[in-house]
This record gives C-alpha cells, structure tokens and sequence, in this order.
C-alpha cells in the first residue's frame, strides 16, 4: 500500500512540474499579417509583445496550403504524403439544413490530443475544427478532447454569425443570428447587386448578427482555463479568423479610417457582402489580437503564465481571395503564391513560441522547420513519449532529415520539398507536368529564378524524396502520380 501511495504522489508531482500548452492557431494568417512580422496598416500589440518573449522563427512552414490537412497534420505529425487528411474533402452539401462537415480524421490516428490526456493533460479544442463533423470518428471528443466547442465544419465556420456552434456534441443557438446558408445568406448571390448598379439602402445590415462566433467561442476557452487549476492543461484555440467571410463587430470596424475604402464588396464570389473590406480585415486581425491577450491575461489570473507553453502560428498563407486586399496588409511581401499554393506565399507562416524560464527575451530562428514538428516538440517540452512513427522532429532532437515533404492533391496537385535549409524543388502543376523547378530560397525569396536546369542534382535528388516519401491514398489522388479514376 505504502508503495502504491508513493507512486500516486510522485504521478502527482510529475503532473504537476509539466508545463500547461496553449497552440494559438490562425486560419489563413499570411506570413506577414502580424506586426513583429512587418504587418502594414494594422497593429497587433499583445502578439507583437509575446514576439518580444519568445523565440521567433522566420522559416516555418505549415504542413499544408488549406485547412483541414494542414490540421490533420498538426494533430498527428505526419506530413501530408502520410497523413490520412490531405485536402478538404466534404461531407454533406453547402446548404443550411444540408449535412456537415469534411472527411473525419480516422480512429486509427493517434493524435497530439490523445498523447496529451493519455499523460494526465486536461484537454480542450475551441474553435474551428475541420476533421470530422458530428457522430463521425473525426469529431474532437473522439480524437483525444475532453471539452469541445465551437464549429465542426470548415463550411459553417465561413459565417463568422452563425445560427448555432457546437457545444461538445449538442448545439449551442446563437439568439439573433439569423439562419444563411454557408457561405452567406437565404438570397442567391445572383440577387446581390451587380457592379454599377445602386445598392439599397441598409443592404448590408441584413448580414450582421447580434453574436460574434469568435466571441462567443472565447469566452467558453477563458471559462474552460479557469476551471483547470488542478492538473496540467494542453488548450488548442483555433480562431477562426482571418478566414473569409468578413465579418467583425461594429465596434471593432469603426477604429479603422473610412476612407481605407473606397467602394464595397457586393459578394458574388461565394462569400457575403461587405460595406468596408479593408477596415473589416484589419478588425479581425485586431480581434485575433484582443484574443491572445484575454487568453495571456487569464493564465495571469489563475497563476499558469509562468507555467504555460505557448505557440501561435497559422494553417497556412493570407487567401488569394480579391476582397481580401493582400498588397494593402503587405500579408506576403514578395512571397510568390498564396492558400492552395506550395510555394512559399501558400506555406510559410509566422511561429512563435513563449516558453517561460527557458526561451524569454526575444530571440530569432531561421531554421527549417514544419507543421509535423509541432506534435514531438510540444510533447518533447512536456515530458511526454512521442510515438513512433511521425515525420516530425522535436526543435530539441537533431534533425537527421533529407527535406520536409509537401503534396497537395487539389488545385493543380503539387509536390514540394525544401533540401539542405536551402534549396526547394516543386512541382507547381502535376495536371500539365511532371517537371521540378528548383529554388535557393535563402537568396530568392519570390522563388523567381528556376535553377532547375542548372542543378540537374537537385532534380534528381528531388525526384526520389517524392517517390519515397508519397503514401498512395485512394481518397487523395495525386494527378500523373497516382492511377486516377
């Protein structure tokens, strides 16, 4: 008996010695949408400060150039040749009352979540998931998640007022919201005005709601964190912002000058309209930003800042959607490409991590690294065994790899590779062509001078990391790759 108390007292101490994690997640945050990255004409203080006490790292690549793969990755470590998810397959259909979400994450995956709580971690998503909608074997609270709240599927979370969220497995209405479709309103975007034509008056109050999603959401994560003092948490905050549509607060628009914008977005490209483009982005980037500081505040609060882990990144690069005005934010400055893209525009984004004791003072890293790394080191930190098997490496293991792999299988399908922290092969097109371009992308950034033909070496060695590394999955066909249907 004496031997089985102390060893529930030491469990008791390990668990307590761990430090808490908290993976601050954006959705198509460009490389250069925060200001300690060189954002323009918006400010972000609280994440600009926690740029100040971190390590920041300026080449870091997501595991993929749109969402839910880029998800799947995060939460199993394993590039996108491996991992189960590799594109945003859907579930159900766009319309309000049609079934949703996207492919579910399989069972068999073992996620960071369930490495967490299988080490004693209270665990919690908030936010956009995207792997699995509801019932299915992808859904949070099956993939490790002991709390859950916010949406299921990627669709919904394109209307930042929705009629309701997802609270664990039940639905949480949002009163004064009206109920649209996914990607906006009851009308067909065909009723929307035309360019040139008069809008009506009070056109675009139709589209606000009286909740804010994101809102809503954290406060539930601030509720969550307030109720976990007795035991290490592991707190994966999705927001689900700066995706489109644009959307914020009435509040939070008006602190940006109305003459940023000159003429509205009237929709038509699959999102709802809007009065004030510009000023509505650098409100949601602004929101992202109020939201790290309400989560840092709150770890003061319950005693955990000095306790608790902290990464902030994005699932992949600023969206190449026109409302969205790139060049006026400087999202990429000068990277080539955007979402849906391995080049750089389309993978790289910011990364910083606070680690309190260890990493604090602002320092600067532009060491390769990539979203499979994310799983090992945060488990690495914590004390915790990585599984065997991943393709990412802990930030305090050495680094034994030939390239990080990527492949996405939509668009143009493509497959990319980043070799010796220098050199990038692609192949930007696998519906034209099987040809690899080859990039120094530590002296050109825009990947605008192919030496493809003056690194046959590099070809070569490109060639065979793609066949070695590409898992042929049935769902996720690569054009010219794989047998297609």
């Amino acid at each position: 008996m004496h031997s089985m108390l102390s060893a529930l007292a030491a469990m008791a101490i390990a668990q307590a010695q761990r430090p808490n994690i908290v993976v601050f997640y954006c959705d198509d945050l460009g490389y250069r949408e925060i200001g300690a990255y060189g954002l323009k004409n918006a400010k972000t203080p609280h994440i600009d400060q926690l740029a100040k006490e971190s390590a920041k790292y300026t080449r870091f690549y997501s595991g993929a150039p749109v969402c839910a793969p880029a998800r799947a990755i995060l939460m199993t470590g394993k590039h996108s040749g491996h991992v189960a998810i590799r594109g945003n397959k859907e579930v159900g259909g766009w319309g309000f009352n049609d079934p949703e979400g996207q492919a579910p994450l399989p069972a068999s995956e073992f996620t960071m979540a369930e490495a967490f709580q299988k080490g004693g971690y209270a665990t919690g998503a908030f936010g956009k998931w995207g792997l699995g909608g509801p019932m299915s074997e992808g859904h949070p609270l099956n993939q490790g998640f002991d709390r859950f709240f916010g949406y299921l599927c990627q669709r919904q979370a394109h209307n930042h007022f929705p009629a309701y969220l997802w609270n664990d497995q039940f639905v949480y209405t949002l009163e004064g919201n009206p109920q649209r479709g996914i990607f906006g309103s009851r009308f067909e975007s065909s009723r929307f005005p035309k360019p040139g034509e008069p809008i009506p008056a009070r056109f675009f109050d139709q589209f606000k709601g009286r909740q804010y999603g994101p809102d809503v959401i954290e406060d539930k994560a601030v509720e969550w964190l307030k109720q976990k003092r007795d035991k290490p948490f592991f707190l994966y905050f999705s927001i689900a912002l700066p995706h489109t549509a644009l959307q914020a607060p009435e509040e939070l628009v008006n602190q940006f000058p109305r003459e940023w914008d000159k003429s509205p977005y009237i929709g038509g490209s699959g999102y709802l309209p809007n009065e004030r483009p510009r000023a509505t982005y650098a409100a949601m980037l602004k929101k992202i930003d109020d939201s790290m500081g309400r989560i840092r505040q709150t770890l003061k609060e319950i005693g955990a800042d000095r306790s608790t882990i902290i990464v902030f990144t994005s699932d992949n690069g600023t969206t190449f959607l026109k409302q969205v005005d790139a060049e006026f934010f400087g999202s990429t400055a000068g990277l080539r490409g955007k979402k849906m893209d391995l080049y750089d525009g389309g993978i790289r984004v910011p990364l910083l991590i606070h680690r309190p004791g260890i990493w604090e003072g602002g320092s600067e890293s532009d060491r390769f690294w990539y979203g499979p790394d994310l799983m090992p080191t945060l488990l690495d930190f914590a004390g915790l065994p990585i599984p065997r098997g991943l393709d990412g490496v802990s930030f305090d293991r050495r680094d034994n790899r030939e390239g990080l792999y990527f492949e996405y299988p939509e668009n143009n399908h493509s497959q990319a590779v980043i070799m010796d922290r220098r050199w990038k092969a692609i192949r930007p097109n696998l519906k034209q062509s099987l040809d690899i371009e080859v990039y120094d992308i530590r002296s050109d950034e825009g990947e605008k001078v192919n030496l493809a033909a003056e690194r046959p070496d590099l070809d070569e060695k490109a060639k065979r990391i793609f066949a070695r590394e590409h898992r042929p999955n049935p769902d996720f066909k690569l054009n010219r790759i794989d047998k297609q249907p």
